[in-house]
């Protein structure tokens, strides 16, 4: 009996220990290498290579930040915002709720992009809109993940 107890445990610890969860393959930390702008009937780059911009996801939360490249001390030079809040990600329908954000006009917008992973990019592609800043734009980010 004692022999059939032991066996039974072993059992259900080898199981619950299996009972790994989904991996989400937008987790992690996200380098940005390209944008793309359409306003009305025309795109356009709005990648700047004199800056860095990282995108962090963990299980319920995104941030971004993005910086100056050049240590930039005045208002000409210095560059720096970001943002966060909490996500939705439902096959490859990917939702920002923008909790914080430096510019708060932008706080409380609910943006929604089509998600692809492929290898070690992360691409998105969606609508930016913010009625009180006249903003009605599809955006197209590619990030690379951070090693």
């Amino acid at each position: 009996m004692k022999k059939a107890a032991s066996i039974l445990i072993l059992i259900i610890c080898m199981t619950s220990c299996n009972s790994e969860k989904k991996h989400n393959p937008i987790e992690g930390t996200w380098r940005l290498i390209s944008a793309e702008t359409t306003e009305k009937d025309s795109t356009f780059s709005t990648f700047n290579p004199k800056t860095k911009m990282i995108k962090i996801i963990n299980e319920t939360h995104f941030a971004f930040f993005n910086h100056d490249l050049v240590n930039g001390k005045d208002s000409t030079n210095a560059v720096f915002f970001g943002g966060g809040g909490k996500y939705t990600l439902k096959d490859s329908v990917y939702t920002e709720n923008l909790e914080y954000f430096n510019n708060r006009q932008w706080e409380n917008g609910k943006f929604e992009f089509v998600v692809k992973v492929k290898n070690d990019t992360l691409t998105q592609k969606g609508v930016e809109k913010v009625e009180k800043l006249g903003i009605d734009r599809i955006i197209t980010e590619k990030y690379v993940r951070e090693k």
